[in-house]
């Protein structure tokens, strides 16, 4: 990504990658946006993030190498089993950029996430 001032949008933040980059961001976007319709854009902790009931859905971010994807724990936990063939860690997955994106597998752990942020919606925040 360029350095300079921070992107205050998503789109900003894939101006900032060669196109075959964009693309692959593109289409991971698509795919948060189509299995969460309700949910809002933003960029928090300079990185695309949708947001849904006022937290933090999903994020998700390009590097070097691979695409990171933040779900959180519980999703990746959920899917641990479909995650074995990437890197990543406790929130965290990473899909290398030469290889294709499992867009599918994306969006079924987004709505994973809504439907963990929908039930936490009522109670919210009690934990904090």
């Amino acid at each position: 990504m360029k350095t300079g001032s921070a992107p205050k949008t998503i789109d900003e933040y894939i101006a900032g990658f060669p196109k075959d980059v964009q693309k692959l961001l593109q289409q991971v976007r698509k795919t948060i946006q189509k299995a969460a319709p309700d949910a809002e854009e933003a960029i928090k902790y300079q990185i695309p993030t949708f947001t849904l009931n006022g937290g933090n859905l999903v994020h998700f971010a390009a590097y070097k190498e691979h695409i990171g994807f933040y779900p959180a724990p519980r999703a990746i936990e959920e899917f641990k089993d479909e995650l074995g063939a990437y890197a990543g860690a406790k929130g965290t997955v990473r899909f290398p950029l030469d290889k294709p994106i499992p867009l599918d597998l994306i969006g079924r752990m987004v709505k994973f996430r809504v439907g963990k942020s929908s039930g936490k919606a009522g109670a919210k925040r009690k934990k904090r």
